[in-house]
């Protein structure tokens, strides 16, 4: 089983930076895509960021330019830097992980808990 522990979210002004983290644990033979989502009250979850495990990033056009997402591959560790965050950011933001439990596996989707991002005016 693999379990995916998100830290950093919390209450920031208009303008301001937060930096989520999000630890894999478990059996993991490969982390092939480390991803962020966010779900806004009363809207559906949208993708965010994502980054394969060679370092190709791809980024909703929405935070393009203010968000920047990295990996630690030896950590399994995912971190999404939020800069110049805006009101509508505000949300609550979800790690994906798509894992290869064992060689020769298919890789399944793993969720974190989900972490607050309130950004206030």
């Amino acid at each position: 089983q693999v379990q995916l522990v998100e830290s950093g979210g919390g209450l920031v002004q208009a303008g301001g930076s937060l930096r989520l983290s999000c630890a894999a644990s478990g059996t993991i033979f490969s982390l092939n895509v480390m991803g962020w989502y966010r779900q806004a009250p009363g809207k559906q979850r949208d993708f965010v960021a994502s980054m394969t495990i060679d370092g190709r990033a791809n980024y909703a056009d929405s935070v393009k330019g203010r968000f920047t997402i990295s990996r630690d591959n030896v950590n399994n560790t995912g971190y999404l830097q939020m800069n110049s965050l805006k009101v509508e950011d505000t949300a609550v933001y979800y790690c994906k992980a798509e894992v290869v439990v064992r060689r020769w596996y298919t890789s399944r989707d793993y969720w974190g808990q989900g972490a607050q991002v309130t950004v206030s005016s």
